[in-house]
């Protein structure tokens, strides 16, 4: 029976190149020459900190860090900034990864696969939606109606099995 999984994975390799691309951007902008800031990624924690030394420089290098995520196919929704606080002379900005679909959003791929009145059948397996039905041209219905909901969370298709 043909299925497929709906993940929402980030490929941490791309959003390191995208941090690193961020980084030399910065080292050669003239408008940061002399001031100290920075970008840090910790994979483990899925976050990266901006810290710079007024708010509207944090606001740049966010918007940097977009533009980079993009040209890098990374879907910028996996983008989750914090609030911006101060500390001392620096404002610091921590960004939160999404990585993995939580209980939530899986359950509202659920219902909205129900909702459209689509016969595929779709089961949550951990981080994962598993969606099954005898035809190909269904899974492939579910597949656009998932493309033009938003959910918060950049979705891919994969492990599509005949």
């Amino acid at each position: 029976m043909p299925s497929f999984d709906v993940v929402s994975e980030l490929e941490f390799f791309e959003v390191n190149n995208a941090v690193a691309n961020t980084v030399k951007e910065i080292a050669t902008r003239f408008d940061f020459r002399g001031h100290k800031v920075e970008v840090d990624l910790k994979e483990k924690d899925k976050l990266i900190k901006i810290t710079a030394e007024s708010d509207f420089q944090v606001e740049q290098v966010l918007a940097m860090l977009e533009n980079h995520f993009i040209k890098r196919k990374i879907d910028p929704q996996c983008m989750d900034p914090q609030k911006m606080e101060a500390s001392g002379k620096e404002m610091h900005q921590v960004i939160k990864l999404k990585d993995g679909l939580e209980s939530d959003i899986a359950k509202k791929i659920v219902k909205s696969i129900k909702e459209a009145g689509i016969k595929a059948q779709a089961a949550i397996q951990g981080d994962k939606v598993r969606v099954t039905d005898k035809k190909r041209d269904t899974l492939q219905e579910v597949m656009a109606l998932l493309r033009e909901e938003k959910f918060g969370v950049p979705l891919q298709f994969n492990n599509f099995k005949d």
